[in-house]
């Protein structure tokens, strides 16, 4: 599996259906990576398996954050998922470039929602909601969201 990072920087409002939901997401916020298809990634139907899906999310995640805090670092924090609701449309094989898009959404008290689309071309193939909460990375104990974290997950707030 191989990424590739690009952050757009291109100011355009999207109007995005999610989940029946209506979001206006500002291009600026979306995080977006490429990965291409392994043979590690494909299970005994030839297709990207789902766990893989959910590795990559993961990963995904992971590298939006270390991105959003290259400049400062938050080491006192880590995050734990929550709960994955996770809409499987249509199936990656072999070779795919799938593109990844990611931005966080409602943030609040311990938690943060963090949107993911998985495209091969134009196709939608996965849409996936992740509830992520913030710890104490000292103690592990959940911790609320100040602003010093929001103005890095939301920086246009």
């Amino acid at each position: 599996m191989n990424f590739h990072v690009n952050l757009s920087s291109i100011i355009v409002i999207d109007i995005l259906k999610f989940l029946n939901l209506q979001k206006i997401i500002k291009m600026e916020n979306v995080f977006t990576l490429t990965i291409t298809v392994s043979d590690e990634d494909i299970d005994n139907l030839q297709h990207v398996n789902n766990l893989v899906y959910v590795k990559w999310m993961d990963t995904i995640a992971t590298t939006h954050w270390t991105y959003l805090t290259k400049e400062n670092p938050l080491p006192q924090y880590v995050w734990v998922v929550m709960r994955h609701e996770i809409d499987y449309l249509k199936q990656a094989i072999l070779g795919d470039k799938i593109i990844v898009k990611t931005w966080v959404g409602e943030t609040k008290g311990i938690t943060s929602v963090r949107f993911m689309e998985f495209y091969k071309s134009a196709v939608l193939l996965v849409k996936a909601k992740t509830i992520w909460a913030m710890l104490d990375s000292k103690t592990f104990k959940p911790t609320r969201i100040r602003e010093n974290v929001l103005k890095v997950l939301q920086p246009t707030k």
